[in-house]
This record gives structure tokens, C-alpha cells and sequence, in this order.
């Protein structure tokens, strides 16, 4: 096998061909999309219609899979998590942001899939975290080393929006008791690359734990609207079989809600990773 990638933007982001998900990977197939992988931080696949089961075997050959404790899943396949317009409350995807980090050891990455897609719009956006920690200042990238910040699962998934029953009371408040905050580095260097990235987000990031309330926040807006600079991202418009595969240790991305009323669905498998450093 030999995969041919075509670069789709300087920061990140390439469309990869030559592969069949669909089928299980050869050592030298994983070892050549590891590589692209980091090289590239997310790639495309077009025309790969998996099963739920064959996005699961694909997912796996990167690491142990994520169950997530809120959107639903497929029954029978447990890892694979749906992204159902007309089932979910999908606000919190709609923002900048990056999958999970309000769990101890975030993901490696995740693996999305098209499996029903609106007319036109609904298009995702994946941002560079290296890009753009590279392209701050020398003294601001000194004042950001060193700090901590905490991630909250409840910043996305509120009680307000994910308790309206009490059978749904009764689950949000186990899944809220088993995902305390958490607090991981502001900025976060890569485990195979080293390459030094910003690793905070509107979905989950709460506060600076060394700042008073008011430097955080304006802190915090700041590294939000610089991440989502449009110099940084790459735009990807999907079609029925597209897969994505993106580094999420190093990236961040939001789905544009755009097509409404009309319909959406995605199927995600999440990778788990380790405690960022």
C-alpha cells in the first residue's frame, strides 16, 4: 500500500488516498497514517461507507476506545457515539472546541463519519493549536507556560439542557459525579512530536487556576479568538462517506450549524489518549 496525501492548508489538514478503511490495516497501513497523522494533524477520506462495526476496528487500531457518558451511541457498538440533528441538543458542537478534555487523560483522536447530510452547509472546521501557539508573541508564550487551567464538564453539557426528565436528572447527575472538573496545562506539548501546542477551548475550559477571575477571563477570550483565526483552520465540506481522522491533541474544531431544519447525522469513535503534559 502506498497512500497518496494532497495538503489542503499550511496549518493542518490533508485528503488521503490509496486506503480502504473498510478493511482491517496493515502494520505498514498504520504506520504510514500515524506518520500522516502527526504531519498533518487531520485527514480526509472520500467514499468510505463503513459499518458501524468497521469504524469501530478502524478507530481501535489507534488506541482504546471512548464511550461517551451523554450522546447516545449505536446499541450493538457501544463506541460509536451518533451525532443526530434531530435527536441531540448539538449547541456545544457549534463552538471551537476539543473532544472530551474534561476527562483526566482527553483523546489521541476521533474518527467521524457522514451518514446523513443536509443539502448544502453543515460543514466542519479544524484549528492547528501548534499554528497557534507559534504565532503568539515571545513574552506572551512565556507567561502561558507554567499555567494550568480547569475543564469542566458542565460548561457544554448544562443540567439545564441535559436533566429535563428525571430519568435524565438521575443519569446527568451520576455522569456530573464521575467527571469532576479537572485541570490540565494551558499549553500542552505533543507526546510524540514535542511540538508545543494550546490546549485550551470554549467548550470546556472554565478558568486560568492561577489568575484572579477577571485576567482569566479576558485571558481566556483572547486565546479563544486567536485559536479561531481563520489562518490557522481548514474548512471541510462534507459528502456522504467522508470520514475524518484528527489529532486531538493538537487541534480543535467546530461544526457549523448552518442547515437547519434540515437533517444531520455523524457517527464519531473516540480515542482515548493521555494525561496532557
Amino acid at each position: 500500500m502506498s497512500l497518496k496525501l494532497e495538503r489542503l492548508s499550511p496549518a493542518l489538514g490533508a485528503v488521503v488516498e490509496g486506503i480502504d478503511l473498510s478493511q482491517p490495516l496493515t502494520e505498514q497501513g498504520h504506520r504510514e497514517l500515524t506518520q500522516a497523522l502527526l504531519d498533518h494533524q487531520v485527514l480526509f477520506f472520500r467514499e468510505q461507507h463503513l459499518t458501524p462495526r468497521q469504524h469501530r476496528d478502524f478507530a481501535a487500531w489507534f488506541g482504546d476506545l471512548h464511550i461517551h457518558p451523554i450522546f447516545p451511541n449505536i446499541p450493538e457498538v457501544p463506541q460509536v457515539l451518533v451525532l443526530d440533528t434531530d435527536k441531540n441538543d448539538l449547541r456545544d458542537n457549534a463552538i471551537w472546541h476539543t473532544d472530551v478534555t474534561f476527562i483526566e487523560t482527553p483523546p489521541l483522536g476521533s474518527v467521524l463519519a457522514a451518514r446523513e447530510l443536509p443539502p448544502y452547509g453543515g460543514d466542519t472546521l479544524w484549528a492547528s493549536g501548534s499554528a497557534a501557539w507559534r504565532a503568539l508573541s515571545p513574552q506572551l508564550q512565556q507567561l502561558l507556560e507554567g499555567l494550568t487551567a480547569t475543564h469542566d464538564f458542565t460548561r457544554s453539557f448544562p443540567r439545564s439542557r441535559y436533566a429535563k426528565t428525571e430519568e435524565a436528572e438521575e443519569h446527568y447527575e451520576k455522569v456530573r459525579r464521575a467527571s469532576p472538573p479537572v485541570s490540565h496545562p494551558v499549553v500542552r506539548t505533543h507526546p510524540v512530536t514535542g511540538e508545543k501546542t494550546l490546549f485550551v477551548n470554549d467548550g470546556f475550559t472554565s478558568h486560568i487556576n492561577e489568575l484572579p477571575e477577571a485576567e482569566s477571563d479576558a485571558l481566556l477570550k483572547f486565546l479563544f479568538a486567536h485559536f479561531a483565526k481563520p489562518e490557522f483552520s481548514v474548512r471541510w465540506r462534507w459528502k456522504l462517506g467522508d470520514v475524518a481522522f484528527w489529532d486531538n491533541r493538537i487541534t480543535q474544531h467546530y461544526a457549523v450549524d448552518d442547515y437547519r431544519p434540515a437533517h444531520r447525522v455523524m457517527h464519531r469513535a473516540t480515542i482515548l489518549g493521555d494525561r496532557p503534559r
